[in-house]
């Protein structure tokens, strides 16, 4: 997020940390999501970091850092529910956003028999005022977001457990970029000598599971 337009966030300190590490200095440019492929292709930008999934489609047209990110998903409860696991889900109705990876798990569930039913809602926060209204059972959110979601709530709402989904997040490079391997040593030892966990729960808010 960019308040007073100084970009924050996890991406931002794990990149300026890489930066001071390899040596260079970072200038960040707040561009629409869509438009960073096509500014990587024409060499408008040296490197993106902005949660990016690495995909095989994608790595056709970019090269990408070492995964830096496990994209999962996470379930979400009343706090005083009795849901204590993703096994506890049965009978129960859960909340997605629809068109989200939180939708396409929250089916999966369904189609294993482990939810007895998933509901779609235009944005997450539809889905989040039914839960604290009672009217669904819980809601499966991306993990990267649930501790500023708990922290909101103010104890109506707590984490369940992380739902895996495959999906990596990778810092995006033109193909054939210099940066890639100094990039790639510095996340390689942040990782070993604990400040990826560190900045994982500042701004998480749990330590990570495992880390990529």
């Amino acid at each position: 997020f960019s308040p007073k337009g100084r970009p924050k966030g996890f991406d931002i300190d794990l990149m300026n940390e890489i930066a001071r590490r390899a040596g260079f200095e970072v200038r960040y440019e707040n561009v629409q999501f869509d438009s960073i492929l096509r500014g990587l292709d024409a060499d408008l930008f040296d490197a993106s970091i902005s949660a990016m999934s690495i995909t095989a489609e994608r790595e056709k047209q970019l090269d990408f850092s070492d995964p830096y990110f496990n994209a999962d998903q996470a379930l979400l409860v009343e706090s005083d529910s009795k849901i204590k696991a993703i096994d506890d889900l049965s009978e129960a109705t859960v909340g997605v956003q629809a068109g989200s990876t939180g939708q396409l798990k929250g089916e999966d569930l369904y189609d294993d028999g482990q939810v007895g039913e998933v509901r779609p809602y235009r944005t997450i926060g539809e889905a989040f005022s039914d839960l604290r209204a009672g009217k669904i059972d819980g809601v499966i959110y991306d993990l990267s977001a649930v501790h500023k979601k708990v922290t909101e709530n103010e104890g109506e709402i707590r984490y369940v457990e992380s739902i895996p989904t495959g999906e990596q997040y990778g810092i995006a490079f033109p193909k054939d970029s210099v940066l890639l391997e100094p990039v790639n040593q510095a996340l390689a030892e942040m990782k070993e000598d604990g400040t990826y966990e560190k900045l994982y729960k500042k701004w998480i808010g749990i330590p990570p599971e495992e880390i990529p």
